[in-house]
């Protein structure tokens, strides 16, 4: 599209404000200036220096005309795209004469004339800061705006917002200016100028007028501007943006769009029903069901929602995720990686030249440990594998069960619960073949099983909740493993769902006081995700009291500091709501304080994108702490977490974390690669891999087991083999080195997690919705591995089952509306930007033509190749339902 011209020739810039009218100093340069000009100018010129004279005629006729005439003279003058307009050019040097007889002239119309030509020259004669184009405005008739051209509404619009700053400064009103406003904003609508409409609605606090001077043709291109910029804005102003865009989507019926907003505000208010019962199409149901189930809000359809019993089983079946391990294997299939892979075809042993190949064949505890986390990400979901499901022997055994046995006391219950990552999403298949564990005699093998079926339940509801009532029976028992299994297992179960049920038997173990400390501290976790960001203030006491009765001893131990997380976690992405248990949480143990009075900021703010915080984070670690302090780590993690909400502000994030490798102190460089890990999760950055590599040969253990950590973490289920060469050496690298090695066995592992077709991504929707359930899952996993050593590598590595609650299939899969899967052309290349771009821009680059389903890397984007089908939702991605286009017609 060309660049826009105004009706009556084009935009014009303003240029500084000129020297008064010439003295006769400068008559001899005009003169020569005047030798320049061609015929046609000069008799312009002098025809325009007559008119000035008339205008100031005593005779109202006579001074009428000539008004008449220069206005038609300035209208009709077309330049170029970069100089000023003749008419404008020659009446600058008359434009303080012609200021100082307006100032004379009684009140008339023929002023008001003089005013609106006054208020154009002001365009480019009046000094910086005089605001003369708007005074001019508001004395002259209230003629048509646009007809003075482009140039001139943008001027005025720039001294309108400086204006209405000035007034508030001053304490006066500003409601004379909004008639202005709405003219400005309506002549931008029409000439597709939807930005600057939107700039100038936020700059005088009047966004609500949007509403009514959008259209069919450019609602689109204006929430699109809204929604983008409110990431950039200050709150309130940032949810107030959003809410505009949300009404606009629901006035032009673009009800999916409404709901990712929806989605997006979390706001009680803005009910998603009201969604639902806009509209009567089934269909459109079921696709926002789908939308509901990939961010994993527990909502309940009720009779408003669908009154055929029917409808409502089949809408709650999809927000429920019964269909995600169906679509999910379907993906499988078509992509041809159902072989189910065992932990050695992941470590390629035969390309590793040398030590590393001869050690891996000994057969330890630790190794086989290692083994099972290995073979549980890479066949995650997919129902089979080569070491848990392997069909039995003759002797009736079963390999599984030998499997099992081929680990120690903690490493059983790893085992044990594998399985359920292996059936993950497949409850009913998963929950049969975990219950022969539950009557094992070990107690360790009972927790494993308790936390498998959790885990197979993670993201799937049941309206007969079996996860609850298999392991609500265990909560009694006395072992503390069985114990942490059961409640772990019903953290990932219901992760996000704020059932009451699982708050009352858990909160029974915070609050009674012969419970063991690792206990109490994951029924804390597990209530930190049930609960997520839910602000719940009755858990937040009971945590804040067991912080608050245990010694200092206590205190010290490493997996305490897990308790303000699940502090931190009730307020994920909450803000300000966090306020009131912050100041609580500066009366602890000063061994705890600072770590807690960190962790609840950096959680509170997760995924805000707000800069003050990040600074401020970024203050505590520049600090030069006494032995001892460990809350830097947490800081170094809270910069990842509040930067990951937008592109810009995580590459910045990237950049000081390198330098805080540089300067900062041993216990911040053992938390960059984890923050690091956390900003490009499942997003493989050359730089970034760059960085972890050079890490992973640290001299200190933590850093280089964290950097090793975090390689999986930024090629979880990307099979990229890069990395995965960079790990088989590291393999060799450390093979004598027990710990490192199985850092990079679990790394291994997550680079090939679900054979390369799941993501740890917690953004979905073209990165528009963050899932809190998915963020909460990682903060926990991240805060567990800010000390490796105790927790991941000493008895509490099934906290990585945790991760669980984040792995997605990064798939399209497009059905038709049956849900039976549809293969249909897709074109998938890199998202590009186009917002306020002119025209319609192409919204992906460097495609390439495929069939679905397809998957989906990060950063990019899907369209439709064919015209057959319209999706029913704006963004392909996971289920989409395509309906017949009834325009379409076969050539």
């Amino acid at each position: 599209m060309p660049p826009r011209k105004d009706p009556n020739g084009g935009a014009f810039p303003s240029e500084p404000a000129p020297p008064q009218p010439a003295k006769a100093k400068g008559k001899k340069k005009d003169e020569n200036k005047d030798d320049d000009l061609s015929e046609e100018d000069q008799a312009l010129k002098e025809q325009l220096e007559l008119y000035v004279v008339r205008a100031q005629d005593p005779d109202p006729g006579v001074q009428k005309l000539a008004l008449e005439s220069m206005r038609q003279e300035i209208r009709s003058a077309t330049s170029s795209m970069t100089s000023v307009p003749k008419p404008l050019k020659f009446l600058r040097p008359h434009y303080g004469i012609l200021k100082a007889y307006f100032e004379t002239m009684p009140e008339s119309e023929l002023k008001k004339y003089m005013a609106d030509i006054l208020s154009v020259l002001a365009l480019t004669m009046s000094a910086e800061g005089e605001r003369e184009s708007l005074k001019y405005r508001m004395i002259g008739s209230e003629g048509d705006i646009g007809s003075w051209g482009h140039e001139y509404v943008r001027n005025l619009a720039g001294e309108i917002a400086q204006e209405f700053q000035k007034r508030q400064d001053d304490g006066m009103t500003t409601d004379s200016l909004k008639e202005l406003v709405e003219q400005i904003v309506s002549f931008h609508m029409k000439h597709n100028a939807e930005p600057e409409a939107v700039d100038l609605l936020m700059e005088v606090e009047k966004l609500d007028l949007l509403v009514k001077h959008v259209d069919s043709t450019n609602y689109k291109r204006t929430c699109l501007y809204l929604t983008s910029s409110s990431k950039y804005l200050p709150a309130p102003d940032d949810m107030s943006a959003l809410k505009i865009a949300f009404e606009i989507y629901m006035k032009f019926g673009d009800f999916a769009n409404a709901l990712r907003i929806a989605l997006l505000l979390d706001d009680k208010s803005l009910e998603l029903k009201q969604i639902f019962t806009a509209t009567d199409d089934f269909h459109l149901k079921k696709q926002f069901a789908f939308i509901i189930a990939r961010h994993g809000l527990s909502t309940d359809i009720d009779d408003d929602i669908a009154a055929d019993e029917n409808e409502k089983e089949a809408l709650q079946d999809i927000i429920s995720n019964i269909k995600l391990s169906e679509g999910y294997l379907t993906l499988a299939r078509d992509i041809e990686v159902m072989e189910p892979k065992s932990p050695e075809d992941i470590y390629k042993v035969h390309l590793i030249d040398g030590r590393g190949a001869t050690s891996s064949s000994l057969d330890s505890a630790r190794q086989n440990l290692a083994a099972t986390f290995v073979n549980a990400f890479v066949n995650a979901g997919f129902g089979q594998d080569k070491l848990m499901t392997a069909p039995s022997d003759s002797s009736g055994s079963g390999s599984s069960g030998n499997w099992l046995f081929k680990n120690k006391e903690h490493g059983k219950a790893s085992a044990a619960a594998s399985l359920g990552m292996i059936l993950l999403w497949d409850s009913d298949s998963g929950l049969a073949q975990l219950d022969k564990y539950l009557h094992s005699n070990d107690i360790h093998v009972v927790a494993g099983a308790l936390l498998g079926i959790g885990i197979v339940s993670c993201g799937v509801k049941s309206d007969c909740d079996p996860a609850f009532a298999l392991i609500s029976e265990y909560f009694s028992r006395d072992e503390s493993i069985i114990r942490i299994g059961a409640i772990l297992g019903l953290g990932i179960a219901y992760a996000g769902s704020q059932k009451e049920e699982v708050r009352e038997n858990l909160t029974a173990f915070l609050s009674d006081s012969q419970v063991p400390l690792e206990v109490l501290v994951f029924a804390a976790i597990s209530l930190g995700l049930v609960f997520v960001g839910s602000c719940n203030e009755e858990i937040a006491q009971t945590i804040i009291c067991v912080l608050m009765e245990h010694s200092e001893p206590e205190l010290a131990e490493p997996i305490i500091r897990l308790l303000p997380v699940a502090l931190g976690l009730l307020y994920l992405g909450k803000q300000e709501s966090v306020e009131a248990t912050a100041e609580v949480s500066k009366t602890f143990d000063e061994k705890i304080r600072n770590y807690c009075d960190v962790t609840l900021m950096s959680l509170a703010y997760a995924g805000t994108g707000n800069v003050l915080k990040v600074q401020k984070l970024l203050g505590i670690c520049s600090e030069h702490l006494e032995k001892g302090e460990t809350h830097q780590g947490p800081a170094v993690l809270g910069i990842s977490l509040i930067s990951m909400a937008e592109e810009l502000g995580a590459e910045m994030a990237v950049r000081s974390l390198e330098r805080l490798l540089q300067y900062g102190e041993q216990n911040i460089r053992r938390a960059v690669p984890l923050a690091l890990g956390l900003l490009c999760i499942s997003n493989p950055k050359v730089n970034v891999m760059d960085t972890m590599s050079r890490l992973s040969h640290d001299a200190d253990a933590e850093v280089s087991m964290a950097a090793i950590i975090s390689l999986g973490l930024i090629g979880a289920g990307t099979n990229n083999a890069r990395i995965a060469g960079m790990l088989r050496n590291l393999s060799s690298y450390y093979y004598k080195e027990a710990g490192h090695l199985f850092c990079v066995r679990i790394a291994q592992g997550l680079v090939h997690l679900g054979k390369g077709l799941l993501t740890l991504s917690p953004y979905h929707s073209d990165r528009f919705l963050l899932s809190p359930i998915a963020l909460a899952g990682l903060v926990t996993v991240l805060h567990a591995c800010l000390d490796m050593k105790s927790i991941i590598l000493g008895k509490y590595h099934y906290m990585l089952y945790i991760l669980a609650l984040a792995m997605q299939p990064r798939m399209l899969l497009t059905v038709d509306e049956d849900l039976k899967p549809l293969s249909v052309p897709v074109c998938v290349g890199q998202a590009v930007d186009v917002v306020g771009q002119a025209g319609r821009p192409k919204t992906i680059t460097g495609f390439q033509t495929h069939s679905t389903p397809v998957l989906l890397a990060a950063g990019e984007r899907a369209e439709l190749a064919t015209e057959k089908y319209l999706p029913l939702t704006p963004v392909l991605e996971g289920f989409v339902i395509l309906r017949n286009n009834p325009e379409y017609h076969e050539d």
